[in-house]
């Protein structure tokens, strides 16, 4: 029940600031990528590493700063206004980068290597593909922000989710990845690829796309966001944690719950710049 309960309130939280205005889309990937990364280098700490944590976050608040300023001006990125904020940023990550390994000259710390791997590391598991997901959307809809192609995309997702759980607690038999995941089966994983497939191709029809591209998409959507969630599983392993936190009952840490779209998001980027029409 707890679980369901708070199930239910991140649904309605999401589909409501995705539907509300592409702000609140945008602040809604920037909470989430906070909490993901500030959870991510809490599981680096248990490992035993000391990520420059402030340096880290305010660095990936500075890539999603200059990627949600050129969706918002998606169009009209050449403005004077616009090309500040762009400016400003790249400048900042170009100072930022050097001083993670600066700043660890007094860390006073037996792990210097890894702790500037695992602060620029986080930056780029997090950032990059929350920043990437800000465009996902646009690219879907033909250069035009449309609430409903960020519903789809979820959609896409949540459905490899459903049925990769549904076949694989029915049909289950042989192991995809033991040693990670002991429960996700090849079944599980061939019918949740399926679901998607068959989702993307509904939502391609229904939102008046190309329904080829939509399939595809959907292919490669639900392929990587079942990598991200063994990504995941495999950090939570070596931290030995069974959650990458607590801040939704039920479903642990912002990274239980997303790690899907963090490696989904840039293969979804890539994939439309080729495939898409926008």
């Amino acid at each position: 029940m707890t679980r369901t309960a708070s199930g239910v309130v991140l649904a309605l939280c999401f589909f409501g600031a995705i539907l509300w205005s592409k702000w609140s889309f945008g602040a809604l990937l920037l909470v989430v990528m906070v909490g993901a990364l500030v959870e991510f280098y809490g599981l680096c700490q248990k490992c035993g590493y000391r990520p420059l944590r402030a340096l880290g976050v305010i660095s990936a608040i500075a890539i999603f700063a200059l990627g949600f300023t050129v969706f918002v001006k998606y169009g009209s990125v050449a403005d004077y206004a616009t090309g500040r904020v762009v400016l400003g940023a790249i400048l900042y990550l170009l100072l930022a980068i050097p001083a993670v390994f600066i700043c660890e000259l007094w860390h006073r710390s037996e792990t210097p290597i890894a702790n500037v791997a695992t602060t620029l590391g986080g930056v780029v598991y997090v950032a990059l593909p929350m920043s990437l997901l800000l465009f996902v959307p646009l690219m879907l809809g033909g250069g035009e922000w449309n609430p409903l192609m960020a519903l789809a995309y979820i959609v896409i997702l949540w459905s490899n989710d459903v049925f990769a759980y549904l076949f694989g607690i029915t049909l289950g038999r042989h192991r995809m990845c033991e040693r990670i995941s002991p429960k996700k089966s090849w079944e599980g994983f061939i019918g949740g690829v399926v679901a998607s497939v068959g989702a993307g191709a509904l939502l391609g029809w229904w939102l008046g796309g190309d329904v080829l591209v939509w399939c595809g998409l959907a292919a490669v959507v639900s392929i990587t966001g079942v990598a991200g969630d063994f990504v995941e599983s495999l950090f939570k392993r070596s931290a030995d944690v069974k959650d990458s936190g607590a801040i939704m009952p039920g479903h642990g840490g912002f990274l239980d719950r997303f790690d899907a779209f963090l490696l989904s998001a840039p293969y979804a980027f890539v994939y439309l710049l080729i495939f898409g029409n926008f």
